[in-house]
C-alpha cells in the first residue's frame, strides 16, 4: 500500500470526521440546540420591531418589554383557542362517530348493489372511527407539544433582544483583525438573508391561513381556526408542510359534510396553496431563497433527522446559513454553488468566459 495516499486524502478525510462528530453531537443535544436556534431566529424576527420603535425614541427597554409582551399574548390566545376547540372536539365526538357510521353503512349498500360482497365487520375495522378522529386530535395535541416548553425559549428570546446591539461589537473585538470587516459583512448577510426569509415566509403563511379559515367558514367546516392554525404553521415547512396540513382538515370535513364537503375541502386546499405559492410568493419573495429545490428537499430531511420537528420548520433558514457561510472561502465555494440555484452557476460560468 502506497504511503502516499493518506496525505493526500489527510484533509478530507479529517473534515468527513469532524462533519459526522459535529453530527453526532447535534442529535444527543437536540433538545437544547433546537431551543436555542429558535430563539435566535425568533429574535432576528422580533428584533425588527424592536429597531423601528427604537427610531421612534421608544427606550430599548420598553420597547423589548413591548414585543415581549405581545408575543407571550399571542401564544396565551393560541393555547386557549387550541384547549377550547379540543375540549368542544371531545364533546361532539359521538356526534361525529354516528356520521362514520352512516358514511360506512351506505358504502356497504353501494358496493352490494355492484355485485361486491365485503362484510360490514371488515369495513368497519377498516375504516374505524375513533382512528380518523384520533388522528386529528393527535395533530392537534402535536400542535400545542410544537408550542409547548416555551418559557426557556422566551426567556432567551427576551435577554437576546436586550442585548441585541451588543452582538455586532462583540463579533467585530474578536475578530479584531485585517479580516474584521469581511467576517462582519458575511454575518450581516447571513442575518438580513435570514430575517428576509422569515418575513416573507411569516407574510406567505399568515394569507394562507387566513385564506383556509375564510373558506373552510364558507364551506360551514367546523374548528375552521383550527385547521387555519395548523396550515399557518406548517407553511414554513417547505415542499410538504401543506400535504400534511390538508390531511386532518380533509378527513374532518369527510367525518361531518361527508364525501361531498371532502372534496371541496381539498380543493380549497389546492386553490390557496397553488395561487398563493406559485403566483403571490414568488412576487413577494422577488429574487428567492437561493437555494435549489432539490437541496430545499434534502435539507428538510436532514434537519428535520438532526432537530425533529424544529428543524423541520427551520431547514431553509440554516441551509441557507450554511450556503452563505461556505460562499466566503474559495475552498468551500463550491459547496455553495451546489446549494445555489442553476442560474447562479450559470452567472458563475458567463462571468468565466468574460473574464
Amino acid at each position: 500500500m502506497s504511503t502516499k495516499y493518506l496525505p493526500e486524502n489527510k484533509y478530507f478525510l479529517y473534515t468527513l470526521a469532524s462533519l459526522i462528530i459535529i453530527i453526532a453531537g447535534m442529535i444527543y443535544a437536540r433538545v437544547l440546540l433546537s431551543q436555542v436556534l429558535l430563539a435566535m431566529f425568533l429574535s432576528m424576527v422580533c428584533a425588527q420591531p424592536v429597531k423601528w420603535m427604537k427610531k421612534k425614541n421608544v427606550p430599548n427597554v420598553v420597547a423589548v418589554l413591548i414585543v415581549f409582551i405581545f408575543i407571550i399574548g399571542l401564544f396565551f390566545g393560541l393555547s386557549q383557542i387550541i384547549g377550547s376547540s379540543l375540549s368542544s372536539f371531545s364533546e361532539n365526538m359521538p356526534k361525529y362517530e354516528k356520521n362514520i357510521d352512516e358514511m360506512t353503512k351506505s358504502l356497504i349498500v353501494f358496493l352490494h348493489d355492484r355485485g361486491i360482497n365485503i362484510s360490514s365487520d371488515r369495513i368497519m375495522h377498516t375504516i374505524d372511527p375513533s382512528k380518523i378522529i384520533t388522528l386529528s386530535v393527535g395533530l392537534l395535541g402535536k400542535l400545542g407539544n410544537v408550542m409547548g416548553n416555551t418559557f426557556t425559549i422566551f426567556f432567551m428570546v427576551l435577554f437576546l433582544l436586550l442585548e441585541i446591539d451588543s452582538i455586532p461589537v462583540k463579533v467585530n473585538a474578536i475578530m479584531k483583525n485585517k479580516k474584521t470587516d469581511k467576517t462582519a459583512s458575511y454575518i450581516t448577510t447571513i442575518v438580513k438573508s435570514i430575517r428576509h426569509y422569515l418575513s416573507i415566509k411569516t407574510q406567505v403563511s399568515l394569507l394562507t391561513g387566513i385564506s383556509i379559515w375564510i373558506g373552510l367558514l364558507i364551506l360551514g367546516v367546523d374548528y375552521a381556526i383550527i385547521w387555519a392554525l395548523i396550515a399557518f404553521l406548517m407553511n414554513y415547512i417547505p415542499n410538504i408542510g401543506s400535504i400534511i396540513a390538508a390531511i386532518p382538515a380533509v378527513l374532518f370535513a369527510l367525518i361531518q359534510l361527508g364525501l361531498g364537503g371532502a372534496f371541496w375541502t381539498m380543493g380549497i386546499y389546492i386553490t390557496v396553496n397553488m395561487v398563493i405559492g406559485n403566483v403571490i410568493e414568488p412576487k413577494i419573495t422577488s429574487s428567492g431563497m437561493g437555494l435549489s429545490t432539490f437541496i430545499v428537499f434534502l435539507g428538510l430531511l436532514f434537519w428535520g433527522m438532526i432537530l425533529g420537528t424544529v428543524g423541520m420548520f427551520l431547514s431553509v433558514p440554516l441551509t441557507m446559513t450554511i450556503k452563505i457561510i461556505t460562499q466566503q472561502n474559495p475552498e468551500t465555494k463550491w459547496i455553495a454553488i451546489f446549494l445555489g440555484t442553476q442560474k447562479e452557476a450559470e452567472d458563475i460560468l458567463e462571468e468565466k468566459t468574460a473574464a
